[in-house]
Formats: C-alpha cells, sequence, structure tokens
C-alpha cells in the first residue's frame, strides 16, 4: 500500500512557536513510517514551497497555535490548494481564536460564561469605565492570543491598568471578564458528524503559580494533570455535554478542547482550543489515551477525519 504524503506544518510565527516546534517532532516521531511519507513546512519561511508542491501533498497536519496558524488563515490557504487538514476549517477556527466572538456562541447557545467587557485603549487611563461594569478580580487577556500569553489576573483596581498595556501589547483586542475561583477541568471531543466527548482532565497548577500560565503550562513538573477528573457522574456528564455543545456552537471539525472551571456544582466555560497541543503528555492525548487511543491512533483518527 502506498504510504500516505503528509504535510506536517508547524512552526510560524505567533509567539507560540516553539510550543509548535515541539510538538511537531513529538508527532513526527508517532506518526508509522509504514503509513506516512512525513514532510515538514514552517509557514515562516514555507509557504511558496507548499504551493509548489500541493499537488503531491495528499493531506496536512497543521500544528500551529496562536494567529496565522490556529485562526483559519492557513486553513484557508490550505483549501485554495485543495489539500485536506485536520481540524476546524476557516469558520470555526475564526470564532473560537477571538475569544469575544467564541464567549458571544457560547452565550447565544446557553452554554454558562463569565462576565465579560471588551476593553478600549483609553480604558489603560481611564479604568473606571471597566470597574464600574466588572467586579473584581478580574481576568485581562488579548482576544487572540493562546497559552495564556499577555493574561493577568488583577485583585487590585489599582493593578487594571498596567495589566491592560500588557494585554494590548499583544492584540489590538483585548478582553476582561470576571475571575472564577475553582477547579480546571477540560473536555476534548473527537469526531465529524459522528461526535465523541472524551474523558476530563483536571489542571492543578503548583502552588507558585496563580493560574495555568504559559510557564506552568511547559515547565516539566509545574503543573499536574488528573486523567480522569475525579468528579462526580453528574458533573461529568454535563461537562461533556458542554464540550459538545460548544463544539457544534463554533462549526468545529476533527477536534477541539473546551477549558472550564468547576466551581462548587456549577460549570463556567473559558475557551476552546482548535489545535490543542499534541505531545504524548498533552491534555487531550492524555485524555485520548484514557478513552482507549494511544497517541500514534490519535494521530491516525485525525488524519482520517481529515481524509472524510
Amino acid at each position: 500500500m502506498d504510504r500516505l504524503r503528509l504535510a506536517l506544518i508547524a512552526g510560524g510565527t505567533s509567539g507560540e512557536r516553539e510550543v509548535s516546534l515541539k510538538g511537531a517532532r513529538e508527532v513526527e516521531k508517532a506518526l508509522d513510517p509504514k503509513k506516512y511519507e512525513v514532510v515538514r513546512y514552517d509557514p515562516a519561511t514555507d509557504l511558496p514551497l507548499i504551493a509548489a508542491q500541493a499537488a503531491d501533498i495528499d493531506a496536512a497536519f497543521i500544528l500551529l497555535h496562536g494567529i496565522h496558524g490556529e485562526d483559519g488563515t492557513v486553513q484557508g490557504f490550505l483549501e485554495l490548494l485543495g489539500i485536506p487538514y485536520q481540524g476546524a476549517g476557516v469558520l470555526g477556527s475564526a470564532l473560537a481564536m477571538d475569544k469575544n466572538l467564541a464567549k458571544t456562541m457560547y452565550r447565544l447557545h446557553g452554554l454558562p460564561v463569565a462576565d465579560w467587557e471588551m476593553a478600549q485603549r483609553g480604558d489603560i487611563d481611564r479604568p473606571g469605565r471597566i470597574l464600574d461594569r466588572l467586579r473584581l478580580p478580574l481576568v485581562v487577556k488579548p482576544v487572540r492570543q493562546g497559552s495564556s500569553i499577555g493574561m493577568s489576573i488583577v485583585r487590585d483596581s489599582g493593578r487594571l491598568s498596567s495589566a491592560l498595556a500588557k494585554a494590548f501589547e499583544h492584540d489590538s483586542s483585548v478582553m476582561v471578564e470576571e475571575f472564577v475561583r475553582g477547579r480546571e477541568i477540560t473536555v476534548g471531543v473527537l469526531g465529524n458528524d459522528n461526535l465523541a466527548a472524551l474523558p476530563l482532565v483536571e489542571i492543578i497548577p503548583g502552588d507558585r503559580y496563580e493560574f495555568f500560565d504559559y510557564e506552568a503550562k511547559y515547565t516539566p513538573g509545574a503543573s499536574r494533570e488528573i486523567c480522569p477528573a475525579e468528579v462526580d457522574d453528574p458533573v461529568r456528564e454535563r461537562a461533556q455535554e458542554y464540550g459538545l455543545r460548544a463544539h457544534r456552537a463554533l462549526q468545529l471539525r476533527g477536534y477541539s478542547r473546551t477549558d472550564m472551571i468547576l466551581r462548587g456544582e456549577d460549570i463556567i466555560l473559558l475557551e476552546t482550543n482548535t489545535i490543542p497541543g499534541m505531545t504524548p503528555t498533552s491534555l487531550l492525548p492524555q485524555a485520548a489515551r484514557e478513552y482507549g487511543l494511544s497517541f500514534s491512533a490519535l494521530l491516525d483518527r485525525l488524519i482520517e477525519l481529515a481524509l472524510e
């Protein structure tokens, strides 16, 4: 049987470039060389090369995070070239990447979210408008960044201005939302038309971290993950239902991972990732393993879904 010629697209120009490259190394190691001929491309330099070689590419595996990778731009490029790829399409990628639009869609579909306000640059000098509308503590974050880049938790009104300035360094759109204290859980979804919700994972940052920030995410041993999360069946079922509903609300396909906060019996949605971290110890692969799919089998399934 002929091997599938697979374009592994990683790197890019976002602040998550190194995370992308690390994941690509793990994916390439896990792909069965009897099934796939893997060719690496970096959008930072190789977009003309992808276009020139498109006729010889059977499918693409996108392993990009952040702007110009997870936001629908590369997806649109591949669609113009007629190359199938795993995961969300142009619309779903763009919706999920924009945290304001994603939360708007959640709310329209009856999913619970924390109250939020979109910041303006003028709020840096005059933060009273936001403080009048939302209750401390607050989470300030760039709308189109991932991995908690540019994000801050504000517990003192005097620190809101500096948190806004920091977020605006990373994006022209910034969201401020009410902070929800609780257990952080995440729910993976797998499938195109027929969706399956994966087992829950609970994320417990180390004591030195106020939240699951960039360092807590990517420093070995900085955080603990528990899979399956130790929650009651009704909570698990509701969280999985919310994950499926979020996936559908954002018009996604292939796979996704929705992050949530469990506060008592309440579940509050945070955001949905359309290209989750992809190393054997990343959150979605952990859940897939508990579901019964090894890392290699998960990659095979994602590529199958891309080719449907």
